[in-house]
């Protein structure tokens, strides 16, 4: 097991980031309240991040004198609303939050966020004490774009873990399975429907569902693309292999009606003990670890996710801030990015388990970790989740038409249609708009 003081010089070690701007906000006449009087609005995907800078937006409005207007929208929605907005060059939020994991490409094409460099060189924008070398470097890398152009300021880098009853599980002397065939194993031998309780819980919505499947894929060692973002990957062997086990958590193994779930569902359903266990994003775990609304705050147990036949990774979603290039108060748009993307704020998603900070710093301080509601294995999974991290998505254009398209195959697998056919229906149907996205 991994103590603390190797936790912190081991987190620091995969975050460290390289100075890619030097000294900036040195000798500044930097001031935060230079923008005050003004409003922005503020566009975020529905998250426990979000929580907390909704939480703090009178923090942010006090030190600035910026009235923030603050909307948190749950993904399905918030993504197409940015891509329409931000398509017609007049969005109505000045700042706003983006999967780069899903939307990387789109950002970079429609040219939809200010270039943050010129905005992080300037002594009077950027606070003297920001420390852009504290971002680590998978970070910085998915944030920027071919052309060196820095779209976001990274937000946060989610990881898939397993979250698991430790009381169920020790009732029935089982061990924490490192494997999906042992997963399967546990949770049959665990479950018991006559008592409401089931042994695995995981997202069964169109679209949703597809970064479990994706993240069961990557233990063939396989992502769901080739390399050079050509050709699906969707209905070789052994993708139908990962969709066998998929298809057994969700149709025989997770509650009635999870063929609907997306996180919010499985996690209130693991948290009020009705799932053995559930692999999803880290970032999801402060509720359950909180007694006032968790039944299992007490006996919940976090692990890195299954490994499959091939190894066993992690899949990682990265999100990120920026100002948009449609903004009509660029300079509080900014002032709002650098707060939410600072120390302050970075250290509060560790401290309270809303998400994986992309900064190095929040690991150094020992009383984030001594003071955490989370014991050892949540720091523990943290750190081994980093080293093994992979893309849980691939980087391509109609990244949303994929997870619609696979989803469907995958939402009807969960039903009980045959495995096969229908990875291999939903790769017929995705490759030809593939072909055509990469066309130009």
């Amino acid at each position: 097991m991994i103590r603390r003081r190797t936790l912190l010089g081991t987190a620091a070690g995969i975050l460290a980031a390289p100075a890619i701007v030097e000294k900036v906000g040195a000798q500044s006449a930097f001031d935060w309240k230079q923008a005050k009087g003004t409003k922005i609005e503020v566009n975020v995907q529905k998250s426990p991040r979000a929580d907390v800078l909704q939480a703090r937006s009178k923090e942010f409005e006090e030190l600035t004198g910026i009235k923030v207007g603050f909307e948190q929208i749950p993904e399905q929605q918030q993504r197409p609303k940015v891509a329409m907005e931000m398509a017609t060059g007049r969005p109505s939020f000045d700042v706003v939050n983006v999967a780069m994991h899903v939307q990387k490409l789109l950002v970079e094409r429609g040219k939809w966020m200010e270039d943050l460099r010129p905005y992080l060189a300037n002594a009077s924008l950027t606070a003297p004490d920001f420390d852009f070398a504290d971002f680590g470097p998978a970070g910085l890398k998915v944030a920027t774009g071919p052309d060196g152009k820095l779209n976001v300021l990274p937000m946060n880098q989610d990881l898939f873990i397993l979250f698991y009853n430790k009381e169920l599980l020790a009732a029935k002397n089982l061990s924490v399975p490192k494997t999906w065939a042992e997963l399967i194993d546990v949770a049959r031998k665990v479950a018991d429907p006559a008592k409401g309780i089931h042994g695995f819980v995981g997202r069964g919505l169109k679209n949703a569902n597809v970064v479990l499947y994706d993240q069961i894929l990557l233990g063939w060692d396989q992502d769901t693309i080739t390399p050079d973002n050509k050709k699906l990957l969707t209905d070789t062997d052994n993708a139908i292999e990962a969709g066998k086990v998929y298809q057994t958590l969700i149709k025989d193994l997770s509650p009635p009606g999870a063929v609907g779930f997306n996180w919010n569902e499985c996690q209130t359903t693991f948290s009020q003990g009705r799932a053995a266990m559930w692999v999803d994003g880290i970032g999801f775990s402060a509720p359950l670890v909180d007694k006032n609304k968790s039944r299992v705050a007490e006996v919940v147990g976090f692990a890195p996710p299954p490994g499959g036949p091939k190894g066993s990774f992690a899949a990682t979603f990265i999100e990120g801030m920026g100002v948009a290039a449609g903004s009509k108060n660029k300079t509080g748009a900014w002032l709002y990015t650098q707060w939410a993307s600072g120390k302050g704020i970075m250290n509060e998603y560790l401290r309270s388990g809303s998400g994986t900070p992309p900064r190095s710093s929040p690991y150094k301080i020992a009383e984030i970790i001594k003071n955490s509601p989370f014991k050892q294995d949540w720091f523990d999974t943290t750190i081994e989740c980093l080293k093994i991290a992979r893309p849980g998505l691939p980087m391509i254009l109609p990244v949303t038409e994929f997870r619609d398209t696979i989803g469907v195959g995958l939402t009807n697998i969960a039903g009980g249609a045959d495995v096969a056919t229908e990875l291999k229906k939903a790769t017929a149907t995705f490759q030809p708009v593939l072909d055509k996205s990469n066309e130009g």
